[in-house]
């Protein structure tokens, strides 16, 4: 398989969300989670009330049954909205994350770079 392969198998799974619907999503009590690496928040800033997690503790912070787990992983149904830089690598995440059974899982296509373009509230 190759990894057009992959993320195409990966997004044929998510009901992906762009800027204005996830934005709705986290004003409805979802959770969008930011998974870019330091630099790139540092650079670009970060979305407000967005939970920071890079991307390689990703399924130990977000599984509700995990001892490691974020305090905002509160269960299975929780609306969770993976936010990467460009919306590749949140696909990704994002199935991951519905291995571990949350269902509900999704990432916001275009990333952060679409929020922005989007003129949603960036913290800096």
């Amino acid at each position: 398989m190759r990894v057009e392969e992959l993320l195409a198998a990966a997004r044929a799974g998510l009901d992906r969300l762009g800027p204005v619907e996830a934005a709705a999503a986290q004003a409805g009590g979802g959770l969008l989670v930011d998974i870019r690496y330091a630099a790139l928040r540092e650079r670009d800033g970060t979305i407000p009330g967005a939970l920071v997690v890079e991307r390689n503790e990703l399924e130990w912070r977000l599984d509700p049954q995990c001892e490691h787990r974020a305090a905002e992983a509160t269960g299975h149904d929780l609306r969770v909205v993976v936010v990467c830089d460009e919306g590749y690598a949140s696909s990704l995440a994002a199935a991951s994350l519905r291995l571990l059974g949350l269902h509900r899982a999704t990432d916001l296509a275009g990333g952060f770079q679409a929020w922005r373009a989007a003129g949603l509230p960036v913290s800096r």
